[in-house]
């Protein structure tokens, strides 16, 4: 540009728009650059990674009373100016000098308006009048009419979204359809991190709570030497506890890690050299199984905690608080290699004996609830995990106060679970929250403030703030990276998938594709070769593929992915008819309707089994299937299917969400199929308008909706309006 500004844009505009220009400056900052297009030199300078800061003076001086010093100064460090037109910038005063301030810099021709109401020409005028005349030489505005540049953000104009690309292809001086075919790559990548996150549950990190900590079992373990009173004992567990607290990731910060051959021998010597001290030997086969699992060893870790349990029952009996401590530990590396009925019954078992003998109130019990709804969030049971989760944050409110490390844990498993449910304007906060508090609780490394991090990042990446999730990923793969003595760990790996989201969004596919299938090969060394987690990874990797263009890899890809959702979690969960549905839509994307209509026929039935008639996952299988109906001309079935789809999408979100018109635009083009033309056209154009607007809305769904849009002007011999439609296909 010449010289280097302060702000990318100063946007221009009337306060009765302000809900406008909060959107658009939102917009434009969290804006990425594609990568393909960083460093090039255009009209408008250099392109930058990122847009940069964009002012915008009723946030930026708010104190200020006029045009003065201040703002005309943020006017000359501006790039470009913005002016959100509309009747009401069209009347006001300041919006209007603004303009003339930044013309009589010499800048007219980088100033891009966006029309966002009224009509230009006409009594409802939405150019102030320093947009609809060019200045004069001596800067005083003249009467020659200016060609203003502008984007049009109502529904039947560009839309919303195609609005923005234009303002900021403008602002950098390149082409529109480059952008819009990264659009069309982000609004992808939202499905990419859905159906890869959210599918074990409570899962960003391998789950929650997975370390222990083994200092914690040292005090329980003195506790019984000392009830025991056997001093050979004590030494020997000393030795061992002293051995082995290394290898808390927490503790350690980095140290040389005890060598494997020495913890084998170290087991083997607790099952042969202690069969006379039971209580002893049990204690430290459960000390020894948590070292194990906190380095994710998770068979020997099993072996040894079923070794314990079975010894604690023998010495205490069934129903004994040192049983219930065992079947919880049991239970929570069951659940780490994802034996999830096995786990349940620990964790209930667990939970039956503590409320026997500890009441309903007491920390055990809150903890043992909590860890409960984590695995039945991972199976899938979200409102039952809710309840629990709620329970057990209450609990520890009252007895621990708020500042703790349980209450903090619980925080962030209620916002998980939330996200799980769809309720994501509860997730964000709630999960803010947990992570203040960590900072709060940890003031150096810790793995439980990692995982903390890497929950939020995942949750700000589903409601569009990629800067602040990339950077919180990062922060969390460094001290996780910082933390455990080994590269080779399942919190590793599922960082190093993380950064994979953040690599994805910038476009650097094959970096992304790299890191993705390190994740993997370290996931299988760690849990073998069948594991949702690892499923979650394919599935990931199906999509990195699909974005490179490499169709077929990708169909085989989601083929494995769902095969192993199916042998490891069972045939009946979320997951399998979320992985269903997303292998369905590419098929039909590749004509072929007959390999995906029993798809979706499956994962209509699943959600309808496991999730209830009222869920908007059922009515995103369903709006899919009517999709498949229309394609093969089966219009009234077609319409049948859309319109539950549709009402069952009005009971939780708004007309205007984008799952709501992906389900109107299937019926619309029912309609049309049964020559309902004006009801047809009333739906599709409607949902045209939203489907172009919303960030989040699906590709395939705008797609199809233009293209009927296009069938149905065709039938009608409106060749204008099926040219237009025709025209904006190429931009999915």
């Amino acid at each position: 540009m010449g010289r280097e500004y302060k702000y990318r844009a100063f946007i221009s505009y009337s306060h009765k728009d302000e809900k406008w220009a909060s959107w658009l400056h939102k917009a434009l900052e969290t804006f990425r650059v594609p990568k393909y297009i960083v460093g090039k030199t255009t009209n408008m300078g250099t392109v930058p990674e990122r847009m940069g800061k964009v002012f915008r003076d009723r946030e930026e001086l708010s104190s200020s009373h006029s045009l003065g010093t201040d703002l005309t100064q943020a006017l000359e460090d501006s790039a470009c100016q913005i002016v959100i037109c509309s009747p009401n910038a069209a009347n006001s005063h300041w919006t209007n000098e603004e303009i003339l301030t930044y013309k009589r810099l010499g800048r007219e021709s980088r100033i891009f308006c966006l029309i966002v109401d009224g009509e230009p020409g006409t009594d409802t005028e939405c150019f102030p009048e320093a947009v609809r005349f060019q200045m004069a030489a001596n800067g005083i505005l003249s009467d020659k009419p200016a060609e203003p540049i502008a984007a049009d953000a109502r529904p039947h104009g560009d839309g919303k979204q195609n609005a923005k690309l234009k303002l900021i292809s403008g602002m950098l001086g390149v082409g529109f359809d480059a952008l819009k075919q990264r659009e069309h790559q982000r609004r992808q990548r939202r499905m990419y991190i859905i159906t890869a996150a959210a599918i074990v549950g409570m899962v960003v990190t391998s789950g929650l709570a997975t370390m222990a900590v083994v200092a914690r079992n040292e005090a329980d373990i003195q506790r019984q030497q000392a009830e025991i009173e056997a001093e050979t004992a004590r030494q020997t567990t000393d030795f061992l506890v002293g051995l082995f607290a290394v290898s808390d990731p927490n503790e350690a910060l980095g140290n040389s890690i005890t060598a494997r051959e020495i913890m084998d021998k170290g087991a083997e010597r607790i099952e042969t050299e202690l069969v006379t001290q039971p209580v002893i030997q049990a204690t430290l086969m459960e000390t020894m199984g948590t070292v194990y699992k906190s380095l994710a060893l998770f068979p020997p870790a099993a072996s040894l905690l079923q070794s314990a349990l079975e010894k604690r029952r023998e010495v205490y009996g069934d129903k004994h608080l040192e049983v219930a401590r065992t079947a919880d530990s049991l239970g929570e590396v069951l659940k780490l290699t994802a034996e999830y009925e096995q786990s349940e019954e620990m964790y209930r078992e667990a939970l039956a004996v503590r409320l026997d003998l500890l009441g309903t109130e007491h920390v055990d019990v809150a903890s043992n609830k909590y860890e409960l709804a984590d695995l039945l969030g991972r199976m899938g049971k979200y409102a039952e995990a809710e309840s629990l989760v709620r329970q057990a944050l209450a609990m520890q409110r009252k007895l621990l106060g708020e500042e703790s490390a349980e209450v903090a844990k619980s925080l962030e498993g209620l916002a998980l679970n939330q996200y799980d449910q769809g309720n994501y304007d509860q997730s964000v906060p709630l999960m803010r929250n947990a992570v203040a508090l960590q900072r709060k609780l940890h003031d150096k490394p810790h793995t439980d403030l990692a995982e903390a991090l890497n929950n939020l990042a995942f949750l700000l990446g589903e409601i569009g703030e990629y800067r602040e999730s990339e950077i919180l990923f990062r922060e969390a793969l460094a001290m996780n990276q910082s933390l455990f003595l080994d590269d080779t760990h399942t919190e590793i790996a599922l960082g190093l998938n993380n950064i994979a989201f953040a690599l994805y969004d910038q476009g650097m596919y094959d970096e992304a594709e790299a890191m993705t299938r390190e994740a993997i090969a370290m996931q299988r060394k760690l849990l073998g070769d069948n594991h949702p987690e690892i499923a979650a990874l394919l599935n990931n990797l199906a999509f990195l593929l699909y974005e490179k263009g490499d169709f077929d890899a990708a169909q085989d890809m989601m083929r494995e992915s769902l095969e192993m959702y199916q042998s490891t979690v069972g045939s009946d969960h979320p997951a399998v008819a979320r992985g269903m549905g997303n292998l369905a839509m590419w098929l039909m994307e590749a004509g072929d309707y007959e390999a995906a209509e029993p798809l979706l026929h499956q994962a209509v039935d699943l959600r309808r089994k496991l999730l209830g008639n009222e869920h908007t996952d059922l009515a995103g299988s369903m709006t899919l299937l009517a999709s498949l109906l229309i394609e093969t001309k089966r219009f009234e079935e077609a319409r049948s299917v859309a319109a539950e789809a549709r009402s069952i999408c009005l009971l939780a979100l708004e007309e205007d969400h984008w799952r709501t018109a992906g389900a109107a635009s299937a019926e619309g083009a029912a309609l049309a199929g049964m020559a309902q033309y004006d009801a047809a056209e009333v739906l599709l154009l409607d949902s045209f308008a939203v489907l172009n607007e919303d960030d989040g809305a699906l590709p395939f769904f705008a797609a199809n909706t233009t293209r009927w849009l296009v069938e149905l002007y065709e039938t009608q011999g409106n060749i204008k309006e099926a040219a237009k439609y025709q025209a904006m296909l190429s931009s999915y």
